[in-house]
């Protein structure tokens, strides 16, 4: 009877040991806990740690307090502008509220996700290229008020919201490359032009300059002489004033051009090369004529035939 009796009470003690250790729970760091006995909610949250409930009574949710990264699908929409363009982006948010988290929403990582991709269409279509490609802190901050307009219900919070790739149709890149390509154009040739009309003003102020002290324009010659000579080279190019070649033309010029003889004319000039080389043949205009005939040959008249008169 009594060692009946204490196995009684082992086997009980072993139960309740059995049913203590089932409703005990642990609670990580990083986790809080949310009870519901029989489906209502069940005081406060459960910090990290060991939680005790009532097992087939009491049920614990463990919701994640980290910082979660939600990657968004990449999106195709149509900009202000008219050019269709694909954009992903990411979405960090936490759990300030465990409770609303589990109470006032069926999954918030679905419902974030959801609200982060249909926010993205909307911030494309409200939005111009140039934005998408340049200000996209302003449509970053634009992205995350709307996603955490509604979020703050479900005891979430949007840490950051950032585009990370804006995709473009291949017509359109190569249009960019284009007018890039020809604005870097206009601005070298704008510089250019710059830099000529620089230099054309300061050689301006240094032809003034030589012209007033001519001896300078000589001093100029000779250093470009020895810049040339230091080379070695074995050809040396003398820049020639053009002062001199205009000296050496007037040198040539008659003094007086009225005592020069006119040009002879053709005639006189094949008269010249005749006495010169009497084989020369004669010009045609100066071939003499074939004489005409005393008496031309005229062909006589042609007589038409007469018709017989009839009789009588």
């Amino acid at each position: 009877m009594l060692q009946e009796l204490i196995g009684a009470i082992v086997a009980a003690g072993a139960v309740g040991l059995v049913y203590a250790s089932a409703g005990m729970r642990v609670v990580k760091q990083y986790e809080r806990g949310v009870v519901l006995r029989l489906g209502r909610l069940r005081g406060e949250t459960r910090g990290p740690g060991l939680a005790v409930i009532v097992p087939a009574v009491d049920r614990i949710r463990r919701v994640n307090m980290q910082i979660v990264t939600l990657p968004i699908p990449a999106q195709e929409g149509i900009t202000r502008d008219n050019v269709t363009v694909r954009v992903d982006a990411v979405v960090y948010f936490k759990v300030v509220d465990p409770v609303a988290a589990i109470i006032n929403v069926e999954d918030y990582r679905f419902a974030v996700s959801q609200m982060a991709q249909t926010s993205l269409r909307s911030i494309i279509g409200k939005s111009d290229l140039d934005d998408l490609l340049s200000n996209r802190e302003k449509l970053n901050q634009g992205l995350e008020l709307m996603i955490d307009s509604p979020a703050v219900g479900w005891g979430v919070q949007i840490d950051r919201v950032e585009i990370k790739d804006v995709s473009l149709p291949d017509a359109m890149k190569r249009s960019m490359a284009r007018q890039a390509e020809a604005d870097r154009e206009r601005r070298a040739r704008i510089i250019n032009a710059d830099a000529e009309f620089q230099a054309s003003k300061k050689l301006a102020e240094a032809a003034q300059q030589m012209a007033a002290t001519p001896s300078a324009l000589q001093l100029r010659l000779l250093q470009t002489i020895v810049a040339v000579a230091a080379e070695k080279n074995s050809t040396l190019v003398l820049p020639f004033p053009v002062e001199l070649l205009r000296f050496l033309e007037r040198a040539q010029q008659p003094e007086h051009p009225e005592h020069h003889e006119p040009p002879a004319r053709p005639e006189q000039r094949d008269r010249a090369d005749r006495a010169e080389d009497p084989d020369r043949p004669a010009p045609l205009e100066q071939l003499p004529k074939p004489p005409e005939p005393e008496h031309p040959f005229t062909p006589p008249p042609q007589q038409l035939p007469q018709r017989p008169k009839a009789a009588g």
